[in-house]
This record gives structure tokens, sequence and C-alpha cells, in this order.
């Protein structure tokens, strides 16, 4: 790929604007070159919310949208590189190569393998503006290079998780290259062995099907999962540490980080409530998809609402609690006239339900209330049954 110099200028001086706007007006810039202006404005746009230490270097080439969309964000391939160090790294399904970029940071030499002879040339064009020259790129196919390689310390593999129609998948059978298969061949390739995976897959079936795993963690960003990594080695342990990290991109918020194993949720003790204390705690979606409830209960002196309402609560502040913290103002029922009373001087809030009859959308049509402001409601239900709405500012 070559970009000219008045293609660069134009991509420079319009770099802010809008992407639609532009391409209605190619006639009027002949000697511009317009869908890779698109392509590069955009990738930039994108850049500077996802991979912020990359956008003030003006030489960055990026993709197409589809590869840009499917690639990680710097916050979690910061975490990522976190957990993995050596002499030697393989990507074996490197795409744009933000993982492979930040990984690498913590290896003498890595090698990055892509079937997409673009995405190459990208990757050849910016890790030297990245001062990753020890990084060597291969147009392969990564199964193909994987079969044929010499032993490395670690390898990294980003299975493609949509199928053959587009749809996106969440099975690991399902997806591009199925990893349960090549655990073995993996595993006589490297001492370590780490995975990207949906935040949609189910962890239990992903434990069964692949029986090397020594580690989970599971990603999210600013309380949304994105990401289920498995790090897998040759003794995996009797327990898999399950760790739950939620990542702030905004820095007043320290990293929640909590770590439990299945087995130990299973024996954890857990006390439930037919009363609500002074404050209310939401986990966040790491420990939400994990499954870790009862742990939870156990690590903090919190007690659940009900053995299906994933939501805690306390007479005093525990503070540190992987997740959203609020103070109670109020509870009420369903009766129309205590919801009255309760709600008098509200005209929005934020909703939740957890282990409630009705959906979001059935319940705002029922309490009247727009979307919004600094109120959150929880409908929920107590370990007696009792359905409640319960009143809430954030603390």
């Amino acid at each position: 790929m070559q970009i000219s110099p008045e293609t660069q200028l134009f991509i420079r001086k319009h770099q802010s604007d809008d992407i639609r706007a532009l391409a209605l007006q190619a006639k009027k810039y002949p000697n511009v070159d317009m869908p890779t202006a698109i392509t590069q404005i955009a990738g930039r746009q994108v850049a500077a919310e996802k991979i912020p230490s990359w956008k003030e270097i003006e030489d960055i080439w990026y993709p197409k949208h589809l590869s840009l969309e499917q690639c990680s964000s710097e916050i979690t391939a910061r975490y990522k590189a976190s957990l993995l160090q050596g002499e030697s790294l393989t990507d074996l399904t490197a795409g744009f190569g933000i993982d492979c970029s930040f990984l690498a940071s913590n290896f003498k030499s890595a090698t990055y393998v892509e079937r997409q002879e673009e995405l190459c040339e990208i990757a050849t064009h910016n890790f030297p503006l990245l001062h990753l020259n020890h990084i060597t790129v291969r147009n392969e196919d990564g199964i193909a290079y994987l079969q044929a390689m010499s032993p490395v310390d670690c390898i990294f593999l980003d299975p493609a998780r949509r199928n053959e129609h587009g749809g996106k998948t969440v099975a690991i059978s399902d997806c591009e290259p199925d990893v349960a298969e090549l655990e073995e061949l993996l595993l006589s390739k490297a001492n370590r062995i780490m995975i990207k995976l949906s935040p949609m897959l189910d962890l239990s079936l992903a434990l069964k099907e692949l029986r090397h795993t020594q580690e989970v963690h599971i990603l999210s960003v600013n309380n949304e999962c994105k990401e289920l990594l498995l790090l897998l080695g040759q003794n995996p342990p009797a327990e898999v540490p399950i760790h739950c990290v939620n990542l702030f991109t905004k820095g007043e918020q320290e990293e929640q980080h909590f770590v439990f194993t299945r087995e130990q949720e299973q024996r954890s003790e857990c006390a439930y409530t037919d009363a609500l204390g002074n404050y209310l705690y939401e986990p966040n979606a790491s420990l939400l998809k994990a499954g870790a409830f009862r742990s939870t209960a156990t690590a903090y002196p919190v007690k659940k609402l009900h053995p299906n309402s994933h939501l805690y609560t306390s007479d005093t502040l525990i503070s540190g609690f992987p997740g959203r913290i609020f103070r109670i103002v109020n509870q009420c029922s369903f009766n129309k006239k205590e919801i009255k009373e309760s709600l008098a001087d509200l005209k929005k809030a934020n909703l939740t339900v957890r282990n409630f009859p009705a959906t979001v959308a059935e319940l705002r049509k029922r309490i009247n209330l727009a979307e919004g402001g600094d109120t959150y409601l929880f409908a929920s239900t107590l370990n007696n049954g009792q359905k409640i709405l319960i009143r809430c500012e954030k603390f």
C-alpha cells in the first residue's frame, strides 16, 4: 500500500472531519485517493479512543473498519502484556497487530503471523514507527506456520469469531482456528499459550474443552465485559484461578481485581437477607460473567438479597467492593400508592432489573420515568420472595 503526498496531506487536514461528508466531496479532490483517505481518517478517529498512545504518530496506517472493530483496545492489550514475558513470542492470528505490538515489548524476539497480505503490509510499515524492530512479519496461514515452527516461549491466538455468513460465534468449535483441536500441538510448541475468546463464551464448557488451562482472566472495561483470556500450560492446577478484572479508561478509579475458583464458589457459604441495609452493591460485569456469586459474599461482609438476585447489601460501607456501590435512599413494594410516594419527586432515573418478573422497558412504562439522571432504581427480589424497588444514589 502506497499513500501519495497529496493524500497524506488531505488526511492530516481532515482527520477530525465527518467521513460520510468527505466521501460525497471526492470530485473536488481529483489528486486524492479518497477511499484510502477515508479509511485512514476513520482509523485515526477510532484509534483516538481505542489506542490513544498511537494517535499522535501521524504516519501509522490503519486497516479497513472490520479489522479495526475486531482488534483489542490499548487498555486490554496492556493488561495481556502484563501476563506474558520471555525470550520469544509468536502471534498466530495477528490481525492489525495491536496485541502483538504490546505483547512484544516483553520479549527479545516476536513473530507476527497473518494470512491477509494487506494487514501484513500495514504491520511491516507500522512496527518500525513504534520502535518494534524485533518483530518479524510472516504472511502465512497461522495453522500451517504452527505445524512447521520451532518451539518458542509463548504463543498468542485470537481466533476469528465470525461464521461463514458473517455472524458472531461464541463456541470454541465455531471459532477459526478451533483451539480445542490444536491444544496438544500448541503445547508442543510453547510453554505458555494465551487464547483470547469471546466474552459470550460459556466458561464451564471452555474449561472442559481446554484441559490444560492454568488461569482464566475475564476482562471488562468500564464495566462492559470485553475479553475472556485462557492461559494454557503443561501442568494445570487442580483448581483453576479465575481473575475477574474491571479496567477503567479514566484514571479516577483503580482497577478492580477479584480472584476465585469454581470449587471455592461451590464451597462458599452465603448469607441471604429479607431486609436491606444502608448500602447496595452490584458486582462488576466480570464477576457476573464468572459466576462469583457466593464467593463475593464470603470475601466481603455483605448479604445477598436472594440466591438469584445478584445484588448485595450491608449496614456499614464496604469500600473496595469489586463493582458499583450505592447508598440506599428508600425502598417500596410495587403497590401503586407506595411507588407514587417513593418516586414523587422523580422525572428520570437509571433502572436495572435483577431477578424480577418484568423487563426494564415494561417497568419503565409502568412507573413512567425517563432514562438518566443521578438516581438509580433496582427492581429485585429479597430472600423471602418480596418484590421491591430500591432507590439509590451512587456512592
